[in-house]
Formats: structure tokens, sequence, C-alpha cells
């Protein structure tokens, strides 16, 4: 079995996926159209500087999936609808919005959704639990207290993830996972990649940010437990204002979250390089919540999937972009990927590549099988 750097997330009707030379995109339109995008974009973790030192490139990580999940979704939402706005004009206030701010509307956009998301997430994920456990221990100095926090900070996690997976739109974004981990397994299982025999996998992946953000959480208890330690039993600090021990113990876990992020990257950064008993365990509750995040996938998810790994991988495949009418813009060389095919299959690439030399643009449509 081989292993492969792609990784990916599941977007509005369709799946992005991204290698180490950037990101690709395919989204299937309501028309059955398959619409692709692919744009250069490198990791500064990838660098060898002070970002990619250990932890540090755990911090740039969460960041750049932060960033890049936030457009790709926004963009993916455009795509699936652009004939609807291919030419609509910008209000006299996004020109406004452009000019005041010296962004286009949708990179300001995507900042106020990023900003809105990462303060629901510290609300919920910080700040609620934090708020229920000292209702209960008021100022009681007990590290029960912490774990409770903790549990508490798990279980909200998990009936977010329930409440999502009741929604029909999320259903559908589940199944587009799935599509997503059945493709890179199918990959990663050097089988031939087409929707047929790709379904035949699990639609869980030992490298799922799933896993990584209930890591987060679990580390997070074991972390901010000995934080509190530290301070009750080695510092004896006290503060006897509630409302200001509310806030130092909430602003000590806002400072904490880049560390226990960057060392929770370690640690599945290490375990997916093992098969071992310390990597399944480690594995093992995200894989169980992927039952909830991932959905079994139609064939017609597969393929854009499949259409998308392609373009990210930098392969040129007549199956997948015969159903393209044009190229992505600035696609990978073809070089660029791992090879992994037959003779034949290579000859067959070969020969579309020969005969179909592609034009670069920007969004790119064709009817799918």
């Amino acid at each position: 079995m081989r292993k492969c750097a792609v990784g990916g997330q599941a977007v509005m009707e369709g799946v992005m996926m991204k290698s180490d030379k950037g990101i690709a995109m395919a989204v299937r339109r309501a028309d059955g159209k398959i619409v692709a995008s692919y744009k250069n974009q490198v990791s500064k973790a990838q660098k060898g500087t002070f970002w990619g030192l250990p932890v540090i490139r755990g911090v740039v990580a969460l960041v750049e999936s932060l960033t890049t999940g936030m457009s790709t979704t926004m963009d993916s939402a455009k795509m699936y609808g652009e004939d609807a706005f291919a030419d609509e004009e910008p209000t006299k206030f996004e020109k406004w919005l452009a000019k005041t701010f010296g962004k286009s509307v949708e990179n300001i956009a995507i900042t106020v959704a990023l900003v809105l998301g990462v303060a629901l997430a510290v609300g919920l994920f910080v700040l609620l639990p934090q708020l229920i456990s000292s209702m209960i221990f008021g100022q009681t100095k007990s590290l029960w207290r912490s774990l409770v926090e903790g549990v508490l900070r798990v279980g909200i996690y998990i009936g977010y993830l329930f409440g999502c997976s009741c929604i029909k739109d999320m259903k559908r974004l589940f199944m587009y996972h799935g599509a997503e981990h059945k493709t890179i397994a199918c990959y990663e299982a050097e089988d031939e990649l087409v929707p047929a025999r790709a379904k035949k996998y699990s639609r869980l992946h030992p490298r799922c940010g799933t896993n990584y953000l209930f890591l987060v959480m679990a580390i997070s208890i074991l972390f901010l437990t000995v934080i509190d330690a530290v301070f009750i039993y080695g510092f004896k600090f006290e503060i006897q204002n509630s409302i200001l021990e509310f806030l130092f113990r909430f602003g000590v876990r806002i400072i904490c979250i880049p560390l226990i992020a960057g060392i929770s990257y370690e640690v599945l950064h290490a375990a997916a390089k093992s098969d071992g008993w310390f990597a399944k365990v480690v594995r093992a509750p995200g894989m169980g919540l992927q039952l909830i995040t991932t959905k079994e996938p139609t064939e017609d998810m597969l393929e854009v999937a499949i259409a998308a790994f392609y373009i990210a991988m930098g392969e040129r495949s007549c199956d997948y972009y015969n159903k393209l009418a044009d190229e992505p813009e600035n696609p990978q060389p073809a070089d660029a990927a791992e090879p992994h095919e037959n003779a034949e299959a290579a000859a067959e690439k070969a020969e579309c590549t020969e005969n179909a030399e592609p034009e670069a643009k920007a969004e790119t449509a064709a009817e799918a099988q």
C-alpha cells in the first residue's frame, strides 16, 4: 500500500483536493456539468523555515486549513451557481467596500465569515464548557473542575456533529466527505481509480481532520488540567473576584489553543506513520466520529472526487479530463504525480495528451456522463 500527500475537504456539491503544490476543486452543478478549478498554493510549513518546525507547523496547518476551507467553500458555491452570477454587476455598496478596504468583496466576506466562525467555535467549545463548569463548581480549587470542563467540551462537540448530520444539506456534504476518503483510499490501495472500484473502500480515513479535531479536544483536557494544577498547587495562585477569575481562566485557554493545536498535529503526524497499537488508540475516537461526519456517497459523487484528485495530482486521465471542456487554470505538470499506472494506461494517457492539448482557463465545465 502506498501513501499520498493529498488531503481534501467536502465543499458545496463537490470536493476540494490539496496536494503539496496546490488546490484543486471539482463541483457538479444542478445541470449535471462538472466544473473544476486549480490554483497553486504551497504551505509555509513546507519551506523548511521557522514555520516548518515541529509544533509550529501544526499551528500553521490549522490557520491554513481554516482560511483555505472558508475560501474553497465560498468558491464552490460560486462555481455551483456561476451561471446566475456571470453577468451580475457589483452593487454600489460592494464597490465602496472594495475601495475602502482595498480588497475584493469576496475576500472581505471570507474574512468576516472566518472571524464569525472562529468566534462561534470559541463560544461553543471554550466559553460554554467553562461557563457550565463554573456554575457547577463555583470558585472551588479542584482539578475535577478542569476534567468536567473537558468532558463537557467533547460532549458539546459530538452533539454539534450530530446536529449537523440531521440537516439535509449537511448530509450531502458528509456524502462528499465520504467520497473524498474513498477516492484517497482507492489510490493508496493501488486499485483502479474509478467510481465502481472506489465505492468498495471504507469511507473512514485515519488522516481525516475529524481525527485531528477530536485529538485537540482530548489533549486539551490533559494539558489544561496540568496548567490548572500548576496554578493551584504550584504557584498557589488565587483570584478572589469570581468574574476576574473566570476571565483569567478563559484567557489562559485562548492562549493555549495554538500550543495544543501544534502538539495535537505532531501526535497525529506520528500516528499516521505507524499501524502499531499506539497509533490505533490515537485514531480510534476520531474514526468513530467519522461515522457521523461521513456518509456513503453515490457513484456520481465519487466521479467528482476522483476528478478533483486527478487535477490535484497533475494527472491527465482521458476518462476524467474529457469530461471537462478545458483544463483548469494553472494545472500541475503531468510529471508531478507519482507514477502508478501500467503501460497500457500510460500509453492511453499519452495519446489523450497528444490528441487534445488543453487550454488553461480559470473555470471549466463539461457534460458529466
